[in-house]
């Protein structure tokens, strides 16, 4: 505990699901926390829960202006920011042929323009901090693999994998680490409903939890200070493929 106290994090799509548990994750560490999100009752009463360490602003991650809103009001309530984690996203569960252009638009906008505004934003308020800094930007194993039926969806996780390596080329020289994460099959708002057809076949065979999700997200911003542009896979083997039944061995 209190390996990033006094730290200030950021974390987009903070008020519920994932978000919501990395927020809580970095203040049992002593961070200060700004979560950013357009659900605002659900933020503000997270914030309120939580206590003096946690403040919310509203923020829609497709907005120029509204994460420079976001980023002043982090930086007045408890200083630059040291951690970004653009953990904001959308699913559309479609197949190409049926998927509408501004359906399409929609996904790419929040999980990957999104992504690249929350990174632009923060870089001055980074280079206001001091030592390690880190942006976390949340992809999915589908940025890794592709999944029928998440066409937009894929698209913009596996983009989302590529913008991280060319910010973190640009900006490690400058000293901010940039890294991304790729949970699997995790029990959030986004995947209620779903269970044993997602998890049946892999080596780990359940839903992850947010939390399992957060304490990677500690490790990257506090003690992984040499890593930057690599990939971070949280999904109980399911890109390993299905677990096979084992086969007799022959002398």
């Amino acid at each position: 505990m209190g390996n990033l106290n006094g730290a200030v994090v950021f974390v987009s799509g903070g008020a519920r699901g994932m978000g919501a548990s990395h927020a809580r994750a970095f203040v049992a560490e002593g961070a200060k926390v700004v979560i950013g999100d357009v659900l605002e009752e659900e933020g503000r009463a997270l914030a309120a829960e939580v206590g003096e360490a946690m403040a919310f602003t509203r923020l829609d991650v497709t907005s120029e202006e509204s994460w420079k809103n976001a980023v002043a009001f982090a930086e007045a309530t408890f200083g630059p920011l040291q951690v970004l984690i653009n953990n904001a996203g959308v699913e559309l569960s479609k197949n190409i042929e049926n998927t509408g252009l501004a359906e399409w638009q929609r996904v790419l906008n929040i999980n990957l323009n999104g992504v690249f505004l929350g990174i632009r934003e923060a870089i001055p308020s980074m280079r206001k901090s001091q030592g390690d800094r880190v942006i976390i930007n949340v992809s999915s194993t589908a940025g890794i693999m592709g999944y029928a039926g998440l066409s937009a969806y894929t698209a913009s996780k596996f983009a989302v994998r590529g913008l991280t390596k060319v910010a973190a080329m640009e900006l490690g020289p400058e000293g901010i680490r940039v890294v991304s994460v790729h949970p699997g099959p995790i029990r959030t708002p986004m995947t209620a409903g779903m269970g044993d057809e997602l998890t049946a076949g892999q080596p780990i065979a359940r839903m992850g939890e947010p939390a399992e999700v957060s304490a990677l997200m500690v490790f990257l911003a506090g003690k992984a200070t040499f890593m930057t542009g690599s990939e971070w896979v949280v999904d109980g083997g399911a890109l390993l493929g299905p677990v096979m039944p084992t086969l007799p061995l022959k002398d």
